[in-house]
C-alpha cells in the first residue's frame, strides 16, 4: 500500500465519508495489513494530537516498529 492510498482511506474514516460498519472494518483491516501497524485505529480515533490529519496518522503508522521483549 502506498502512502497516498493510505492517506485517502484514513481521510475517509476521519471525515465520515466511510460510514457503513462493514466498510469501516474493511478499511481498517486494509490499513493494518498495508501499513503493518496494528494501532492504526488508535491513531485515527484516540490520538491526542490537537490538529489531527490523515497525513500525520499515516506517517505515524509508517514509522511504527514492533519491538521484542
Amino acid at each position: 500500500m502506498t502512502r497516498d492510498e493510505a492517506v485517502v482511506l484514513v481521510q475517509g474514516l476521519m471525515d465520515g465519508s466511510i460510514t457503513d460498519e462493514s466498510e469501516v472494518a474493511a478499511a481498517l483491516e486494509t490499513l493494518k495489513a498495508g501499513l503493518s501497524c496494528p494501532h492504526i485505529s488508535n491513531y485515527i480515533y484516540w490520538d491526542f494530537d490537537p490538529e489531527p490529519s490523515a497525513e500525520k496518522v499515516v506517517d505515524r503508522a509508517i514509522a511504527y516498529e514492533p519491538f521484542v521483549l
